[in-house]
C-alpha cells in the first residue's frame, strides 16, 4: 500500500477529534472492513450491488474528468466502479484501519486520492467537486445534517450528490416493525461486545435469520409469487458473505438513525440540495440531489 495522501491526517482513529465522531462506531467499521474487504465477492454480484446504490445517479452529467469524493469510503468496494469513470476521486474515512483496506481494493487505481478526515471536516476546498457520494455513513453520524451540509458544500453548484441513509420501515406491516424492534434491542446489546464477540453473533444471526428468509423468499418468488412479504427479501439473490457483512453491520454499531422518505427529502433539501429524486426500491433510501445555485 502506498499509504495516505501527503497534508492528509495520518493519526490513528482516535486521533480525530471531533465532536461530530462517535469513536466507537468509528473503530467498529474498521474492525468490520478489516474483517469484510469484499475480495472474496464475485465480481457479478459486486455489480449487481453497486447498481442497486447508484441506479438514480446521473452519470451523464458529470463533465470529463469529473473530480469528486466518496464521503465515507470504508473498504473502497464501491469507489472501485466510481474510480473507472471519473477523473479523480478523493477517498475519505475517519477510520485509518478502513482507508489501508481501501488501498489494498483501488491498489490499481492511479486516480484515487485518500484522506483519514471526518465528514464534518473535509479539507477539500468548498465548491470544488463535480459530484459526491455517501452511502451507508450518514445515519451513523451524531449530527448528520451538520455531516451533510459540509458535504454538499464541497460540490459545484448543480453538481450531483448520491446518498444512502437507513429506512424506519415506514408503511410496512405489524409484524415487520415488531421484528425490527427486536433486531434493535439484540443490536443494542451485542453492539457492546468485544470484536470477537460481535463477529460471532453476527455470523449467527446471518445463518439462523438471514439465510432462511433470504432463501423463504427467493423460493416464492421462483414459485412466481410476490417475495416482498418475507423480511430481509432483499437478500434473496445475495451471497452468504454479503449477509454476514450486513449482519455484523445491522448489530454491531452503537450509533443508528432510521428515515422515513420524507424525511429523507427534506433533509437533503435542507443541506442545500434541489430536485431531489429517491429510489422507490430497495436498498431504501437511496436519494440524489443537485446543490442548488449559490445565489439561490
Amino acid at each position: 500500500m502506498g499509504g495516505l495522501t501527503p497534508g492528509a491526517d495520518q493519526g490513528t482513529d482516535s486521533d480525530l477529534e471531533s465532536p461530530n465522531l462517535d469513536p466507537s462506531v468509528v473503530k467498529s467499521f474498521g474492525e468490520e472492513w478489516s474483517r469484510f474487504s469484499n475480495k472474496q465477492l464475485s465480481e457479478y454480484e459486486l455489480q449487481e450491488m453497486f447498481y442497486d446504490y447508484t441506479s438514480i445517479f446521473p452519470w451523464g452529467d458529470l463533465p470529463d474528468g469529473a473530480e469528486g469524493f466518496d464521503a465515507g469510503c470504508g473498504s473502497g468496494r464501491w469507489a472501485r466502479f466510481f474510480a473507472t469513470r471519473v477523473g479523480l476521486l478523493h477517498c475519505i474515512d475517519a477510520s485509518e484501519a478502513a482507508l489501508d483496506v481501501a488501498q489494498d481494493t483501488l491498489a490499481d487505481q492511479t486516480n484515487v486520492r485518500f484522506r483519514h478526515e471526518d465528514l464534518s471536516s473535509m479539507g477539500l476546498q468548498d465548491n470544488s467537486c463535480d459530484f459526491g457520494y455517501c452511502l451507508g455513513v450518514l445515519h451513523h453520524i451524531p449530527d448528520t445534517e451538520h455531516a451533510l451540509a459540509t458535504c454538499v458544500a464541497k460540490l459545484k453548484p448543480g453538481a450531483p450528490f448520491l446518498a444512502y441513509l437507513y429506512y424506519d420501515l415506514e408503511g410496512q406491516g405489524w409484524l415487520k416493525r415488531r421484528l425490527f424492534d427486536i433486531a434493535t434491542m439484540v443490536r443494542t446489546v451485542v453492539a457492546r461486545l468485544p470484536p470477537r464477540g460481535k463477529a460471532v453473533i453476527a455470523d449467527l444471526l446471518a445463518g439462523v435469520v438471514y439465510w432462511p428468509l433470504a432463501r423463504t423468499a427467493l423460493k416464492l418468488e421462483r414459485a412466481g409469487r410476490d417475495p416482498s412479504s418475507v423480511p430481509l427479501f432483499q437478500y434473496r439473490h445475495r451471497s452468504f458473505y454479503v449477509m454476514r457483512n450486513d449482519s455484523l453491520d445491522r448489530f454491531g454499531t452503537r450509533l443508528e438513525k432510521r428515515f422515513s422518505r420524507g424525511e429523507v427529502h427534506d433533509l437533503l433539501e435542507g443541506a442545500g440540495l434541489e430536485r431531489v429524486t429517491i429510489a422507490d426500491g430497495p436498498p431504501w433510501w437511496v436519494a440524489v440531489g443537485w446543490r442548488r445555485q449559490v445565489d439561490a
